[in-house]
């Protein structure tokens, strides 16, 4: 997602240099990061080192970047769809007229047996279609913000929407084995949409255990990394975020330790000060839950380094184990 959609406003510039990480991560997010601290100083892969200033409001609106077809390879060799990374090579089935988010089917039995987990797929494939439905404001509870956008893409044209879609379904197989129930946002199965407080809605009239809004960055090139998205305390208007903010951060800390032993990457280089945690309250997504949610930015899509890790089929499935990893273990206490 780029930082200039209708959820983003860009954040508060700020420099800083990047070093060991261990002794920030372990105060941050107890126990969480640290492997990746240490995985840093010894040279890993995913930091290019140096110092790096925050630019996340240089990026183009994601609205005006191409869409590409969801299901389709892009030209920079994404290994979507054809089954060889694992998933089944089949393009979501569409139902153009449905306007209910995606249940998951009957789950047996597993430790999560009892839980709901709703997914949010950032951005809809078909948004670029209807962009006068999406551009028109809705009540984002302290704020009106346009419904939603198109998202970004990578320079190849591999388009965030189907990035999310694909990690969504691998989080949702991921869960239901563990006995979740398990209900997404959107499956590619209404003409655009959700807008963000519908998104929010879902989340709540569902009960949810917890929701995660799943999202690539939109950022300038040498921008990389993950970063999770927390809702900060808010309660203005229609917004009230401040019982879900403690737990939330909980989440979102889990979700970020596993990432990092799942994929191997470290956390953003320009947002979130080297802890992959970033704060905000200028979100219509989080400030409309009652229920504990993040986003995740699992990468920059216009980083040439991180779009290589975001086509490859392989890689999203780490990234979706260690995102459902860091759900399990809040779940599970």
């Amino acid at each position: 997602m780029s930082y200039t959609g209708p959820d983003f406003d860009p954040p508060p510039s700020r420099r800083f240099r990047r070093g060991p990480l261990t002794v920030a991560l372990a105060a941050l997010v107890p126990g969480a990061l640290l492997g990746w601290a240490v995985y840093a100083t010894v040279g890993g892969s995913g930091d290019d080192g140096g110092d790096a200033s925050a630019s996340a409001g240089t990026s183009a609106s994601a609205s005006s970047l191409p869409p590409s077809s969801p299901g389709t390879p892009s030209p920079g060799g994404s290994d979507e769809p054809d089954g060889s990374d694992g998933s089944d090579g089949k393009k979501p089935s569409t139902s153009p007229g449905a306007t209910s988010p995606s249940a998951s089917a009957p789950v047996g039995t597993g430790p999560l047996r009892g839980k709901v987990v709703v997914i949010d797929p950032g951005h809809n494939p078909g948004n670029f279609r209807h962009t006068a439905e999406i551009n028109r404001q809705v009540d984002v509870g302290t704020h009106s913000k346009e419904c939603d956008t198109t998202g970004t893409s990578t320079d190849d044209g591999f388009s965030e929407a189907q990035f999310t879609l694909d990690v969504a379904h691998r989080m949702r197989a991921f869960l239901e084995g563990q006995g979740a129930t398990v209900k997404l946002t959107q499956d590619d199965d209404r003409p655009f949409g959700p807008c963000i407080d519908e998104r929010a809605r879902i989340g709540n009239e569902a009960e949810a255990d917890a929701v995660v809004s799943i999202h690539a960055d939109g950022s300038g090139t040498g921008n990389r990394g993950f970063h999770v998205i927390l809702p900060g305390s808010v309660d203005s208007g229609a917004a009230d975020t401040r019982a879900i903010v403690g737990p939330s951060r909980e989440l979102g800390e889990r979700i970020a330790g596993n990432f990092v032993r799942a994929t191997g990457n470290g956390p953003s280089n320009y947002v979130g000060g080297g802890t992959g945690l970033v704060t905000r309250k200028d979100l219509g997504g989080l400030n409309l839950s009652t229920v504990p949610k993040v986003f995740v930015e699992c990468g920059n899509m216009r980083d040439s380094k991180d779009a290589a890790l975001l086509t490859s089929g392989a890689w999203r499935q780490k990234a979706a184990q260690g995102i459902s990893e860091g759900i399990v273990s809040f779940l599970r206490g």
